[in-house]
């Protein structure tokens, strides 16, 4: 029971110095839609696979490929948008290329 004391403590603390005022997505409804999509048992392996770090080198993968199209959608550089832009293509063909090694092995 103290931990809960001390781990609420801390929150009051930062709370009350401003630690979340800016975070990402303030003030607006998270989006859970994907998540409840996504059947029951399938979230729950994955919540199991994530929790003990072993998430499949593809979700890896997807992962990879959101932040490097995010990050090309905000880049000014032409050159560097390039780069990303190649990266993201490399890790698809990678991911596809697991996809369908997957699929020949059922």
């Amino acid at each position: 029971m103290a931990f809960d004391r001390y781990v609420e403590s801390l929150l009051r603390e930062a709370l009350e110095s401003g630690a979340f005022d800016h975070l990402p997505g303030k003030g607006k409804p998270l989006d859970l839609s994907a998540y409840f999509d996504t059947p029951e048992d399938v979230r729950l392996a994955y919540s199991i696979l994530k929790n003990a770090n072993l998430l499949p080198e593809e979700a890896n993968l997807l992962k990879e490929i959101a932040v490097l199209e995010d990050e090309a959608a905000n880049c000014p550089d032409p050159a560097r948008k390039r780069r990303l832009r190649a990266a993201i293509e490399e890790c698809s063909l990678r991911y596809n290329l697991l996809r369908e090694r997957r699929k020949t092995k059922r």
